[in-house]
């Protein structure tokens, strides 16, 4: 009977760590957020995104910001993957082009390119940093999110014009 006693004890003392344990192992595991590339900048455009990151909105269009892997200043993510913006990619070639399309959200620039899965990519323009954001395929003829990210980037990457 004493064994009895000490097996259901522990038990007892098991059970609620084991479950603790599943729920740590779950919180961790990031669930499905992307991945994307981290951008290389320049010291100087870095900076910048550093700052840009610190002034970046907690909702997006109702979206709860959820980074991207890895973690990085340079990256940052909305509703898991539907709106990611990343800070201090290249001059896209796109932007020699006379017939790029390009859209004003509350005073920043940004040049619109439609990919392959119907999603819209804007980047800015006249920056002395280049901020990528790229929207999810149901925001294919919706700008409404850029208007988040105008105040933040009027705020800490300068024009450079």
């Amino acid at each position: 009977m004493t064994h009895t006693c000490r097996r259901s004890r522990r038990s007892r003392v098991l059970a609620p760590t084991a479950a603790l344990l599943v729920l740590v192992v779950a919180g961790c595991s990031g669930g499905d957020q992307p991945s994307v590339a981290v951008p290389t900048p320049s010291p100087e455009a870095a900076g910048y995104c550093g700052e840009l990151h610190e002034e970046l909105p907690g909702t997006v269009d109702d979206l709860e910001r959820t980074d991207p892997s890895p973690d990085s200043d340079l990256t940052a993510g909305w509703g898991d993957g539907a709106i990611v913006l990343r800070c201090g990619v290249p001059r896209p070639a796109k932007m020699d082009d006379s017939q790029s399309k390009a859209v004003d959200a509350d005073g920043v620039n940004w040049l619109l390119e439609q990919r392959d899965d119907a999603s819209p990519r804007f980047t800015t323009t006249y920056r002395k940093a280049y901020v990528e954001v790229t929207l999810g395929s149901e925001y294919a003829h919706d700008i409404t999110p850029l208007s988040a990210f105008a105040a933040p980037v009027k705020k800490t990457v300068p024009d450079s014009l």
